[in-house]
Parts: C-alpha cells; structure tokens; sequence
C-alpha cells in the first residue's frame, strides 16, 4: 500500500537527515579537536554513504510515482521528500566543506578562539533535525519556530565575518586562514538555510501558506 510506502520513506529521511547532521558535527569537532583522521574520514564517507542514499531514496520515490500514481496529499509528500533527499545531499557537501577548510586550519596557528563557530553548529544541527521533525508530523506551527531561529544564525555569521576582517586588516599574514572560517561559517549557514527551506514547505503542505520570503506579510 502506498502509505506503507511513504512512511518507509519518511523513516529512510529520519535516518539520512541524521546522518548529515552527524557530518555537521563530526567536521565541525574535528576542527576543534584538530582531529585530521576524523576529518578525512567525513570526506570519504560523503563520498561513498551519503552519495549513495540520495540516489537509493531517490530511485524509491520514483518507484512509488511510476507504481501508485499518488494524488494530492500523497503526492505532495513524495515530491517533497525528493526535494529534502536533494538538499540533504547538498548539507553532506558542506559538511565536506567544513572538513577540508578544517584540515587546513589544524595545521596553522589560530586566528582567534573559536566560540561563535561551535555555536552556529549547534543551532543549525538542531535546526536540521527539528526541520525533519516538523515534516514527519506534519506540524506547521513547530516549522514556523525553526523558521524563526535562522536570523540567529545569520547574525552569528555576519559576527564572525566583522570580527575576521578586523583581524585581516590588523595582520595580513591572518589573510588565507580568515577566509577559510568565513568559508565554515557561510557552510553552517547554509544547512540552516535548507532548514528553513523544509520548514516553509511544512507549513505551505500543511496550511496551504507560502511564507517564504515573508509572502504571508
């Protein structure tokens, strides 16, 4: 049965989602811990696991297309599990990101401590799982609060990106070690940009809405 289907699919979501948000934090660790086998050990791992889930949920969507024909409801859900498969392939990219830019940093004396970084991780990772919550039970209104939680992490970028050119200003040699945090913190922002993403379709399927862009003001 076709519901049968669908909540095979859900459950394969909930499991990737997990798995890119573990990238998330294991690149991010890494970076901390200056932990280069960790590193390394994500990429491969985006390469080979990662690459290969999107294509395997990908082909069973299209199965379930080609098999039921869904309508409405059904169908809207299929559709938007396609589009999460998609962008939680494009979030194990930029954890990939987060690990190669870390590699280079561990090497190199830091440009400053590393608090702002740490904590854009850890909202957008719960951004990330609280956005596939939200589309698993169909709650429009949890969707709307994640919504509102990616002005935080924007700000911390915009933080952290103020700071970094102080410093590339102040000592040039800072220059190349600068741009590879602000290359983290554009990736963190990123996966709650996808977040987001999730949770304005939440609410369009569930209400019927768009509010993206703020096209409900």
């Amino acid at each position: 049965m076709i519901e049968q289907e669908i909540q095979r699919l859900k459950e394969s979501i909930i499991a990737y989602a997990s798995f890119t948000a573990r990238m998330i934090e294991e690149s991010t660790a890494g970076l901390l811990d200056k932990n280069e086998a960790v590193l390394n050990r994500l990429i491969e791992e985006e390469e080979i696991k990662a690459n290969h889930t999107e294509i395997e949920i990908e082909e069973i969507c299209i199965e379930v297309i080609a098999r039921y024909e869904p309508k409405t409801k059904n169908l809207r859900t299929v559709l938007m599990i396609m589009k999460i498969n998609n962008d939680l392939e494009r979030i194990g990219d930029e954890a990939v990101n987060i690990a190669q830019a870390a590699l280079f940093l561990i090497k190199k004396p830091e440009v400053k401590r590393l608090i702002d970084i740490p904590r854009m991780a850890e909202i957008s990772v719960k951004m990330l799982k609280d956005s596939i919550q939200s589309f698993v039970t169909d709650n429009s209104s949890f969707a709307r609060e994640i919504c509102a939680k990616d002005d935080i992490v924007d700000n911390l970028r915009d933080q952290i990106i103020r700071e970094l050119i102080t410093y590339m200003i102040t000592d040039p040699a800072t220059i190349e070690r600068a741009l590879q945090l602000m290359r983290i913190a554009r990736s963190l922002e990123r996966v709650a940009d996808l977040s987001t993403n999730f949770c304005e379709d939440v609410v369009f399927m569930v209400e019927g809405k768009n509010i993206k862009h703020h096209a409900e003001e």
